[in-house]
């Protein structure tokens, strides 16, 4: 495994590899790994000659008072998960050279970021499609791989990459969890013992919503409530949102109809998380 850190090596070896017919596909990451990205590193190996995995913990997604300065990182730890999962090069840039002093330029994909999570951070999509844009036009990946869990970042960089002619193949794969249900995620790190147990509820709420809907509920105000109330009797969870939309444009449903996306954010403790289910009627 080789492991890049200047844009211009890597723009050098993607060229030898475009050149050789190398498919290349791309997991992007901002590090501290677990078995959600490498996950998505084995379904890569299945498709595609190269897999490159960026890590690369973005400034620019951050709000003033976010977690970017005690984000979680471990670059040894992210290297030898990386090796063992069959990831062929690792792209680490530095953020200055990512985004130098005169940097000026920003990617903004309207009204899929202006709900949900981009409501409650405002500017992070802007730095999240900036970021991705960048990293597609470096590596320029056949096939990008992206998680479930962030079911909403995966939708606007889909919408992105169509709307820029971007060529590159999306695929969103399933969430990978804890035996408790509770979606694997770098931030489970914050969690104290007692706010761990209590993070479980946030696949409990949405486990139940989807038994509502299995049950023949359709009414979306009726199944957020029961997210709502289970979520409730949970102490330390204060909720952020609770949202029910379709998958293409994440706009708000009044009724489940066809393939929709039941998500939410909360708060356990000082640590946001965020999960979702898919339902399909």
């Amino acid at each position: 495994m080789k492991v890049v850190d200047t844009i211009p090596r890597m723009s050098t070896l993607v060229k030898i590899l475009k050149k050789e017919g190398k498919s290349i596909g791309l997991v992007p990451t901002m590090g501290y790994l677990h078995e959600g990205h490498l996950s998505l590193v084995r379904a890569a190996k299945k498709h595609v000659d190269v897999v490159v995995m960026s890590i690369f913990v973005n400034p620019i997604q951050f709000g003033a008072c976010e977690d970017f300065e005690k984000y979680p990182r471990d670059f040894k730890r992210d290297e030898g998960l990386a090796t063992s999962a069959g990831v062929d090069i690792i792209f680490a840039p530095r953020a200055e050279e990512m985004y130098p002093e005169d940097y000026a330029t920003y990617v903004n994909v309207e009204g899929l970021t202006e709900t949900m999570c981009g409501q409650s951070r405002p500017g992070h999509f802007k730095g999240v499609t900036t970021v991705v844009a960048k990293l597609f036009d470096i590596v320029r990946p056949d096939i990008a791989y992206f998680g479930q869990k962030d079911a909403q970042q995966a939708i606007v960089i889909k919408k992105m990459a169509k709307d820029l002619n971007m060529g590159v193949e999306m695929k969103m794969m399933p969430i990978i969890r804890e035996p408790d249900g509770l979606a694997m995620s770098s931030r489970n790190v914050y969690l104290s013992g007692p706010e761990r147990k209590d993070a479980a509820a946030l696949y409990g709420s949405l486990k139940k919503a989807e038994s509502l809907v299995k049950s023949g509920e359709r009414d979306a105000k009726k199944i957020a409530r029961a997210i709502e109330e289970s979520l409730k009797k949970v102490p330390t969870a204060k909720i952020d949102y609770i949202s029910i939309t379709d998958t293409i444009m994440l706009k708000e449903v009044n009724r489940i109809a066809g393939e929709t996306l039941m998500a939410l954010a909360v708060f356990i403790g000082k640590t946001r998380l965020i999960d979702n289910i898919i339902v399909k009627v």
